[in-house]
């Protein structure tokens, strides 16, 4: 039985994924899968069935409300729009001014968390390890993929919020990206500040329908296929480091909703390189203090919620 604690800590794992979902190269998922509610998560969204519609029409709200770990979701909910309306402008902000300390906090804590998560394999096989090399490949591919042009029209809306809102509970797969990938970022950004009913309606609409069916596919194979399931999973965030090396080359730009000039395409580059393409400090040390701020901050959460469920399980 869940206390107020409890759900206070669940909207502070919600503020955290919602920081992790505007930062194209971040998943939500993956703080999902370090702070242990991963499976939770999908377990309580698969529960959103006929069974539970069926139960709201009949207006059985304890039930329905019981049926699908409502106090849960909706602490994770408000979590992530509060990241979303607050800590979105500041994370914005911080990737421009200090892009590299960010990024490199980003890399500390996508490494252990690929540890931590490959530790859960219980035995090693070749499917597992053809999922996980499949995971580092798809991740790395969607990371160097560049920007496309692609239709407005609401349809396309539909299908970009569906397959965005699956890269965001997949850890390793960033859901802000594979909009920037298939040229909907700024649109649904734009859409949003603008208050466009119908495409927000719509894109809504797509992430709700991508996410119920998603979420029991996942849940499935996490059941039946664990050990895979949980190697394909290290290989998305193996694979998406690439997105979150600190130090970069643009190669090309685009233009933005607001007609500002940002990268569009870049590829990673070692740091004397950036020294000498940049002509700008690639402020090395910073870099490794912020990347095993990362690295400890996942590890010493990770070793406190092991502790913590050692004393429960004893008490």
């Amino acid at each position: 039985m869940r206390q107020i604690k409890d759900y206070l800590l669940l909207y502070l794992k919600g503020m955290a994924m919602g920081a992790a979902d505007v930062v194209p190269g971040v998943s939500g998922g993956t703080i999902a899968f370090i702070t242990g509610i991963y499976e939770e998560l999908l377990n309580s969204i698969k529960s959103i069935d006929k069974d539970a519609i069926a139960l709201l029409l009949k207006f059985d709200i304890k039930s329905f409300w019981s049926k699908i770990n409502g106090n849960f979701l909706i602490a994770l909910f408000f979590g992530i729009v509060t990241s979303l309306l607050s800590l979105a402008k500041l994370v914005a902000y911080l990737l421009v001014a200090y892009p590299i300390q960010v990024w490199s906090f980003f890399f500390g804590l996508i490494i252990i968390s690929a540890v931590l998560v490959l530790k859960q394999v219980q035995q090693w096989s070749m499917p597992a390890v053809l999922a996980g090399l499949f995971g580092i490949g798809i991740a790395y591919f969607i990371t160097v993929a560049s920007p496309a042009e692609t239709p407005t029209d609401l349809w396309f809306v539909f299908i970009t919020g569906a397959i965005a809102i699956c890269a965001m509970i997949l850890p390793g797969i960033s859901g802000a990206f594979i909009l920037l990938i298939m040229g909907k970022y700024e649109y649904i950004v734009h859409a949003l500040s603008e208050r466009n009913l119908a495409v927000v309606s719509v894109f809504i609409l797509g992430c709700l329908t991508g996410i119920l069916s998603f979420s029991r596919l996942i849940s499935y194979i996490l059941k039946h296929y664990h050990n895979v399931a949980v190697a394909l999973l290290a290989g998305f965030m193996i694979g998406s480091l690439n997105k979150v090396w600190p130090w970069k080359e643009v190669l090309t730009y685009r233009t933005n909703s607001k007609g500002e000039q940002v990268p569009a395409l870049d590829r990673s580059i070692l740091p004397d390189t950036y020294m000498e393409v940049s002509n700008a400090d690639p402020l090395l040390i910073q870099a490794l203090v912020f990347a095993l701020i990362g690295f400890m901050g996942v590890f010493l959460m990770e070793r406190f919620a092991a502790k913590g469920k050692t004393i429960k399980d004893e008490a």
